[in-house]
């Protein structure tokens, strides 16, 4: 675990993580290549590596310690933000009809009135139960991923079961908010039948005045109907409008935890803490990538991560999400190269077993960025030989 956490300079003697390499100035373009830069990103990323060691002894001698980390790493990705108007009715004017036939239809009138605002009411609690539903879901959500998120910056097995069965029941919290998503949109499927019967009611309170054979208490009764039909169609508007708006801003919130509940799974698998989905940090569109997809840059342009594979099992998954993480915090809108870079060797059949395997290890580096949330239209796969590597080697750059 150790091992993980040591960084270095672009020097071919030395290696990161048995065979991964990163710098931090690839984001720089004056940088690219020059020496100086890269013993300053040394030095910065041994004073990272220093705090990174500091914080994970501090979370091993107190979980509350990590738990707080945890807790500010989802300050911006917590329970939904959801709407907190109360849409109750106000109750009608109590009032004595009278015995003409305009005066029996205001009596019909505010019948139906008063079955409308009993709608309301029922939407409104329906309403309120849903919101409540989903905010406990989601708090209860968000405690398994900080527990699991403690566990593992404290330090884990990789595949731990009991880690597993809280992601299991981190996906069943998450799908009991999609559930409410669902039934938010039955609802205002609801509350659009009942906006319809009360644009209907105020067209007939509006055409009553019309009929002949009324008294003036008949009119008086019908403004105070017209009045309180207005208002309600008003609250519905408003119902509905934040139905819309707690409908969209779950849609929002669905989709970011899907994806950092993917990245959380990578991270169990491995036994590592890594973060957000890098999903969650890559906005705009990003540049094309070139015809060669980047191959071109090879021995031309200074890699933002050169993972080597020169032995078995090559540890790379945490520094390439800690590199990727940190260039989209620059660049939110970047797009990143992949290419595989086989050694060439001056026996061609050798050369071309050397470049398939290199095209399989960028492969399975393309594959761990997808899992980490990176969007697949960010990311672009080559392939290339070089007489100055001596093992397959993929090197990631950023556009």
């Amino acid at each position: 675990m150790v091992s993980i956490r040591r960084t270095v300079a672009v020097l071919a003697t030395v290696v990161f993580v048995g065979g991964c390499s990163f710098t931090e100035d690839a984001l720089m373009p004056s940088m690219t290549g020059d020496e100086s830069g890269a013993d300053g990103t040394s030095q910065q990323a041994a004073q990272r590596q220093s705090g990174q060691q500091q914080s994970r002894q501090q979370a091993q001698q107190s979980s509350g310690g990590a738990q707080v980390r945890t807790a500010a790493t989802n300050a911006g990705y917590g329970v939904p933000s959801l709407g907190t108007t109360v849409f109750e009715p106000q109750e009608l004017p109590q009032f004595q009809t009278s015995s003409t036939f305009v005066g029996e239809k205001v009596a019909n009138l505010r019948d139906d009135l008063t079955e409308l605002k009993t709608r309301i009411n029922s939407h409104n609690a329906r309403l309120q139960e849903l919101r409540q539903q989903t905010r406990q879901a989601a708090r209860t959500y968000h405690q398994s991923v900080a527990q699991i998120n403690t566990r593992l910056q404290i330090g884990t097995t990789p595949g731990n079961p009991e880690l597993v069965e809280q992601w299991n029941q981190a996906q069943r919290d998450l799908a009991t908010v999609e559930q409410s998503v669902t039934q938010m949109n039955e609802l205002a499927n609801e509350v659009s039948s009942t906006s319809a019967l009360a644009a209907f009611l105020l067209e007939s309170v509006q055409a009553s005045y019309g009929l002949s054979g009324a008294i003036e208490q008949d009119h008086e009764q019908l403004a105070i109907l017209e009045d309180a039909t207005n208002r309600t169609v008003v609250l519905i508007d408003r119902l509905l409008n934040e139905l819309s708006e707690d409908v969209s801003r779950q849609n929002s919130y669905l989709s970011r935890e899907r994806a950092n509940l993917s990245t959380l799974s990578l991270a169990i698998k491995n036994g590592e803490f890594y973060g957000t989905s890098l999903a969650n940090q890559a906005y705009g569109a990003p540049s094309p990538p070139t015809s060669a997809g980047g191959a071109e840059r090879v021995g031309q342009s200074q890699p933002l991560v050169v993972v080597r594979f020169d032995k078995d099992n090559v540890n790379y998954e945490q520094a390439l999400y800690n590199a990727i993480s940190r260039a989209l915090d620059r660049r939110p809108q970047a797009g990143f190269d992949v290419v595989a870079v086989a050694p060439q060797t001056g026996q061609q059949a050798q050369t071309a077993l050397n470049r398939s395997k290199a095209r399989r290890y960028a492969e399975r580096v393309l594959r761990s960025l997808n899992e980490m949330g990176l969007p697949p239209n960010r990311v672009s796969l080559s392939s290339t030989t070089s007489q100055n590597v001596q093992s397959n080697e993929v090197h990631v750059y950023v556009r």
